[in-house]
């Protein structure tokens, strides 16, 4: 009995244990809790996706909830829609699955992958599934893309480069002639770039798929088509290197209520177009409000701002919630110390953001001076050091 209970004992000291990979790796923690309120926090549609979509929603039988999904067909229509072929598309779980399988398909252990910071947070959490060789290029206090920077971080040993246009959480651009200089700056190395704010900027690389070998574009059907909760997303390339890609994805990635509900979607331009007009609307009279506020802002190209408050983000945050309105604190990316994002929705969601905004900040006694003195200790932000976590 004693040689059995010690013998479990010993059982118990050796347990399974993650890679060192998974172990070092960040972990990403939506804030989603009591999210009941005017959505101004995750940059979704704030309204509903497009009426086609809702009405093929009430078509989905119970059978049809039975059966395993069938990909291929709605990525041949996703892909005429963008002026593809079928091999160069495949249907993702959102852009965040495209991200991981961009990594698993062309990251060894030893290879590096580069972005530039502040940006979306799942960059860095699927490069370093795969690998610790992660280089950000910081962006300076202007928050705007260091392109001549970026070029000098490429590497021999750079096998991955992700770049977001427009960026989140800045709502910076990359021109095309510069993501294009990037691929033929690094023959070697696969460019992604993720588009998922496209429709409220204008300008793509999506053009170029196939004709520059080593581009990939990642889209999103969360933001202007409303489709967030459904996860589905779209990642383009060439044929040669969507083989790879498809070869480290499920076969059932996306849902089938996803897949009937696409088409759908992407048969409404309309919507999509009329949505992306009130966004671009919206975002002038938020920055407007903004500027009447005397709250500083970087100018954005997406359907979010983002906004320097200074040492009362939190404080806004709370005022906000209590108001009915959710702001999202990005004060923990690098060089956003003070700042918060707010999303740009329909003309209603607008005004209702901006008013809860002027009487928040006159309750926590915002004043532009604290921003001010706030912003100089941060401006020491490293610009491109090669940092190895």
């Amino acid at each position: 009995m004693v040689a059995s209970e010690n013998a479990l004992k010993g059982e118990a000291a050796v347990r399974p244990r993650a890679r060192r990979a998974v172990l070092a790796m960040p972990e990403y923690h939506p804030p989603l809790a009591g999210r009941d309120a005017l959505r101004l926090d995750f940059n979704e549609n704030t309204l509903a996706a497009s009426p086609k979509v809702i009405a093929r929603l009430r078509q989905v039988t119970a059978e049809g909830l039975t059966k395993y999904p069938e990909r291929e067909g709605v990525e041949r229509i996703a892909a005429a829609h963008f002026g593809l072929q079928g091999s160069q598309v495949l249907l993702t779980n959102g852009v965040d699955e495209a991200i991981h399988l961009v990594c698993a398909a062309f990251l060894e252990e030893d290879d590096e992958a580069l972005i530039c910071t502040p940006t979306f947070f799942m960059y860095e959490v699927s490069v370093r599934m795969m690998t610790q060789r992660l280089l950000r290029v910081q962006a300076d206090a202007s928050l705007e893309f260091p392109y001549k920077r970026f070029l000098q971080g490429i590497m021999p040993r750079t096998k991955l480069i992700m770049v977001a246009s427009p960026n989140n959480p800045t709502g910076a651009v990359v021109g095309r002639e510069q993501l294009l200089a990037i691929c033929a700056a690094a023959p070697q190395a696969v460019l992604m770039v993720d588009e998922a704010y496209y429709h409220f900027h204008g300008e793509t690389v999506l053009g170029d798929v196939g004709r520059v070998p080593n581009l990939m574009v990642a889209r999103t059907f969360s933001k202007a088509y409303g489709l967030a909760n459904l996860r589905i997303g779209m990642l383009a390339g060439a044929a040669e290197l969507m083989k790879y890609v498809r070869k480290v994805s499920s076969p059932y990635n996306v849902n089938g209520v996803a897949l009937d509900c696409l088409p759908a979607a992407l048969a409404d331009d309309a919507y999509v177009q009329w949505y992306g007009a009130q966004v671009n609307t919206g975002r002038v009279r938020m920055m407007e409000g903004l500027r009447s506020l005397g709250v500083d802002f970087f100018p954005s190209h997406a359907n979010f701002v983002l906004m320097k408050i200074g040492p009362k983000h939190k404080e806004l945050v709370t005022a906000m919630r209590a108001r009915g309105v959710l702001l999202r604190d990005r004060s923990t990316d690098p060089g956003c110390d003070g700042y918060v994002r707010i999303t740009v929705g329909v003309e209603e969601h607008v005004t209702r953001g901006l008013a809860a905004l002027r009487e928040s900040l006159a309750e926590i006694g915002w004043e532009k001076q604290q921003v001010s003195e706030a912003s100089e200790s941060s401006r020491s932000v490293s610009e491109s050091e090669r940092e190895w976590e």
